[in-house]
Formats: structure tokens, sequence, C-alpha cells
């Protein structure tokens, strides 16, 4: 009988001790969220207490402390993207604008029909470039959907892209260029989509003429089983190009330039052929900025 009392009373003060440590772990982590919450801080809970339940609680509660401070480090990191793209953009639209308004001002002076005709045509040509402006914006805002699919069916990928380099002849004649245009003679059927591999080609063109000093390229080839497109440009030779950085949204190699361009080119080039189940890559070779384009042949049967 004494040693059942006895072995009661070890029990009855183990619990007392276990409840007492349970009780001060809690006051104890409750004081340390208390204070993560107040000050934002990187702390996590503690546990001081042999019991492997505690523990367990403690390590999962500051696995979703960690996430959440991963999440808050993202949202921010979004927060300054956003208010960067805005600004960008706000820049980039404006200038198209501020020129219409100063052209239709001067067309509602002016008296010559000579004049007007002139002013009228400036006026088409801005409102063009702002349209280009709002399409390639909303392209990519399509891009930042990772559900956003194309459609991709099988297709002559030498002739859509011979068809849109030749469309640029005009373009060429104006900046008194002559391509050096090299591609393969033989077919070169892939599965894409029509409509966004003219779009990475216009992309890739536009940019090597606006950046395009004296020299221009184009190759198309068959390699490794894969189509094989080449756009390259010769450089200014002080300009600096991060190959890393070019196809970020908005990366302009020179800062200072007033084109209107959005910066937004080569960064839907880059996610219009990832959704083609191709890759695109730039590199700087020999004063030369090249970027090369490959996407999968269609396999025969």
């Amino acid at each position: 009988m004494i040693y059942l009392v006895l072995a009661l009373a070890i029990i009855s003060v183990s619990l007392l001790i276990a409840l007492i440590h349970y009780r001060s772990q809690i006051r104890k982590n409750c004081h340390q969220l208390e204070v993560m919450q107040k000050h934002s801080s990187n702390q996590r809970l503690t546990s001081e207490v042999p019991y492997k339940e505690v523990k367990e609680l403690v390590r999962r509660i500051n696995e979703i402390c960690n996430r959440y401070q991963e999440d808050k480090i993202i949202m921010e990191r979004n927060e300054n993207n956003l208010k960067e793209a805005i600004a960008n953009l706000s820049h980039d639209i404006r200038t198209p604008l501020t020129s219409l308004d100063g052209y239709v001002q001067l067309l509602v002076m002016s008296d010559s029909a000579e004049e007007k005709e002139h002013y009228l045509q400036i006026i088409q040509n801005r409102i063009s470039s702002l349209k280009e402006l709002l399409e390639e914006l909303f392209t990519y805002t399509k891009m930042q959907d990772q559900n956003y699919e194309l459609t991709i069916v099988p297709m002559d990928g030498r002739q859509c892209i011979c068809e849109t380099v030749l469309a640029f002849y005009e373009d060429f004649e104006k900046r008194g260029l002559t391509p050096e245009v090299n591609f393969c003679e033989e077919d070169l059927p892939i599965v894409a989509n029509e409509v966004a591999l003219r779009r990475v080609i216009q992309n890739l063109v536009k940019n090597a003429l606006v950046h395009g000093v004296s020299r221009i390229g184009l190759t198309l080839e068959k390699t490794d089983g894969k189509l094989h497109f080449t756009c390259f440009n010769d450089k200014k030779a002080d300009e600096i190009i991060d190959v890393d950085q070019i196809f970020e949204r908005f990366y302009k190699g020179d800062k200072a330039r007033t084109s209107t361009s959005t910066g937004l080119g080569l960064a839907i080039a880059k996610g219009l052929i990832e959704r083609m189940h191709g890759t695109i890559s730039a590199d700087v070779k020999d004063e030369m900025f090249v970027i090369d384009i490959f996407l999968p042949l269609k396999e025969k049967g």
C-alpha cells in the first residue's frame, strides 16, 4: 500500500512538473510570437522542453514563419518591379502622346493643304507606334500568366521566317543596309504557332534595325535536328550589352536612348519561343550582338 501511494505521488509530481514545463514553454512561445508580430522580427520560436510533440509544433510554426518571410520578400520585390514597370511605361507612352498633341495643334493652325497632309502622315505614324507599344504590353502581360498556352500546329518554319524577313525590305532600304542573308533551301517542318513565330522574328529584326550600325545578318539552317535561326548586328564600340539581362523586361542597353521601344520585344520573344518548346539565347562575339533561336523539327510520320 505504501509503495502504491509512493508511486502515485511520484507520478503526480512528474505530471505536475511536466505541466509546469508545458505552461512555461507555451508562455515563452506566445511572448516570442508577440515580439515577432510587433517588430516584424526574424526571430524564431525555440523549445527548451524535452518533449518531441512540442519540438515538432515549434518546428512547424517556424516553417510557416519562414515561408511567410519568403513570400513577403517576393511581394516587396514584385511591388518594386511593378512601380518600375509603371514608370517605364508611363515614359514610353507619354513620348508619342506628347508628339501627337504637338502635331495635332500644328495641323489645326496650318492653312496649307500640303502641310496638313504632312502633319496627318506624321500623326498616323505616331498612332501606329503607340498601337505597337500597347500591343507589346498586352502580349507581355499574357506571357506572365503561367497557364497561358499557345495553340501549336504543324507548319513550314522556313516559309514563315522567309516571308517575315522579306516584309522588312523597305526598312532595310531606309536604313541603307543590305542584310547578310544565308537561308538553307530545305524545308524545315516544325510544330509551332505561326502568328507567334512571325512576332518573334519581327521583334528580332526590329531590334537589329534599331541597334545595328552598319551590319545586319540573318541565317536559317538545320542544326542537330532543329530549326536554327540566327539574327546578328554590329554594335557601337562603347556599347555595353548585358547578355544575362537582355531578355528581362524593360532592359535597354542604352539607358539614354529615346526610342519609342518599351524594351519588351526580346522578353516577349523569349516567352513565345519557350511556349513553342524552343530555346533562345544571346551573346556578343567579335563586337557582334547575336541571338540564336532553336525550334525542334517535326518528326516524320
